[in-house]
């Protein structure tokens, strides 16, 4: 799945990666069929061709007509890419690029493509709505702050699947199912998410891999008139970065790679390491809330004891959908009040928010609060219409690697190992995995290490209870890439720039302004 501080500050979420199922969408690099358990890939990803191939060359070569556009200050073009870099004749897409030029032009350097995740996400909007103010000035006066929408995505070819009732439909389906009717229904679910896609956006589909995205970034520095590729990626944006790295080295500039991905792990190792970074982050927030004792709708006892409570809490949902208020008639059910818990994980800024949803909905029986917080995290409007983010985020994450899972069975013995990981979220998590089953399209990747030799230094930051991208993986890409450089900070919710640390932030701005190399392994708090 998916955004972090910097990108909503009422609701941070840097979507995590990996299945897009009716609870959430949530992040990994999976492995064929998931029978195995390995957690690393043999394969490495190679380099492209330092030269450009000759078919490619009007793609490179092209000239960008800039225009004023929505926001004041900001300007905007398209860029044309091949639809299949392996057949460009036949034909291509427009990608939609915004940048707002540096305020200080006699000091710029470049430019700076920035992406707040997904699969997904909508970086024009996330430059529009904060990146162009929310990074430092400094930073904004010697970079043109840059951002595309990559292909599928929001204005650029994007991937439609499903129509707001029937989106609807899809996020209250029942991830826990308790016997063959529910277990067939969840399966229904997934295989009509899959054929609308395909039948919505059968062209697209193929061609929304990461590695073709990355391709197209490739042109995109090329027609800005860079010599090499600056860029701020966050969550899945650092797989994204990295890809790019490995397939041209020799063309990165400074690169930052804020709450990573491990490219190499498998399907089942991936979704299990986020299910206990929810848990991870879950337990901290159980932490803060007990402490407050009367105050607190999850009791006043231990960790323990609050997470006890919840699951109960989604039990009793499941049995008896709680009224929401919502005029298309929606009640709060297990499926979505989960994804409202969880949205509200991801930055430590939204916990008093969850206090009182949980607060109205376990003590008023009211699931209006619950249900805001998971339709922020859908992208659903008040008029019932869905971003086309979850449905990007599913094709992306289905093309790039085989399904975590082909078939309940598979999910039903790997229930209890998920359940070890995160007993309150551990069931869902693992039913969830099983969207990308049904896919229309074979997948075209396969787990990899990304080695990106040759390639100037690059900075890799992990925060070390990030609930969506775990520690542990940033410390796995810094190792493999072979010129990273591990920053750790020591904190809550995820991603690690712009979060409140003096630390983290001045290292990476001295970084993006002066090419100052953090120390490996340099930690801040």
């Amino acid at each position: 799945m998916d955004i972090s501080r910097r990108e909503r500050r009422s609701l941070s979420r840097h979507l995590p990666f990996r299945t897009c199922g009716t609870l959430l969408v949530t992040a990994g690099l999976l492995i064929s069929g998931c029978s195995s358990g390995s957690s690393t890939a043999d394969a490495s990803m190679g380099a492209l061709p330092r030269a450009t191939p000759a078919e490619l060359a009007p793609y490179y070569g092209q000239k960008l007509r800039w225009h004023e556009c929505g926001v004041a200050g900001f300007e905007c073009a398209s860029v044309k890419v091949p639809l299949d870099y392996d057949k460009p004749s036949a034909g291509d897409i427009k990608l939609a690029v915004a940048r707002k030029p540096a305020t200080g032009r006699s000091a710029r350097i470049g430019s700076l493509l920035v992406n707040p995740g997904g699969p997904g996400g909508a970086a024009i909007g996330y430059l529009q709505s904060y990146a162009a103010l929310g990074y430092p000035e400094e930073v904004r006066a010697r970079y043109d702050m840059v951002a595309v929408d990559p292909r599928g995505v929001a204005r650029s070819a994007p991937v439609t699947c499903l129509d707001g009732k029937d989106m609807d439909a899809y996020t209250q389906t029942d991830m826990t199912p308790d016997d063959r009717r529910e277990t067939d229904r969840l399966r229904t679910s997934f295989k009509e998410f899959a054929d609308g896609c395909e039948k919505r956006s059968s062209k697209i589909l193929p061609h929304v891999s990461t590695v073709e995205t990355a391709r197209d970034m490739d042109v995109v520095r090329a027609v800005l008139g860079d010599e090499r590729l600056s860029y701020v990626g966050a969550s899945y944006g650092t797989f994204l970065g990295a890809t790019y790295a490995g397939l041209f080295p020799e063309r990165v500039g400074r690169l930052v790679l804020d709450g990573a991905m491990d490219p190499s792990l498998s399907a089942r190792r991936m979704n299990r390491d986020q299910t206990a970074g929810f848990e991870t982050a879950f337990r901290s927030f159980a932490k803060d809330c007990v402490a407050l004792g009367a105050e607190c709708p999850l009791g006043s006892g231990s960790p323990d004891d609050a997470g006890k409570r919840l699951k109960a809490f989604f039990d009793e949902v499941d049995r008896a959908p709680l009224p929401a208020g919502d005029s298309s008639g929606r009640k709060l059910g297990e499926a979505l009040a989960t994804t409202g818990v969880i949205a509200a994980m991801y930055d430590e800024a939204a916990w008093p928010q969850l206090r009182d949803a949980l607060g109205s909905a376990i003590r008023n029986k009211d699931g209006a609060a619950l249900l805001a917080l998971s339709d922020s995290y859908y992208e659903r409007s008040e008029d019932g219409t869905y971003a086309n983010l979850m449905f990007a985020n599913a094709a992306v994450n289905c093309l790039d690697l085989p399904p975590a899972f082909t078939t309940p069975a598979q999910v039903e013995k790997a229930v209890p190992d998920f359940e070890k990981a995160s007993p309150v979220f551990g069931e869902g998590l693992a039913w969830s995995s099983l969207n990308c089953a049904y896919w229309p399209v074979e997948a075209t990747g396969k787990p990899h290490r990304i080695e990106a030799e040759g390639a100037a230094p690059i900075v890799v930051a992990g925060t070390t209870r990030d609930p969506a991208t775990p520690y542990h993986w940033a410390r796995a890409l810094a190792s493999q890439l072979s010129s990273g450089r591990l920053l750790t900070y020591e904190g809550d919710g995820h991603t690690a720039y712009g979060r409140g640390s003096e630390c983290v932030d001045s290292t990476i701005n001295a970084y993006l302004l002066e090419g100052r190399v953090p120390a490996d392994g340099k930690r801040c708090s």
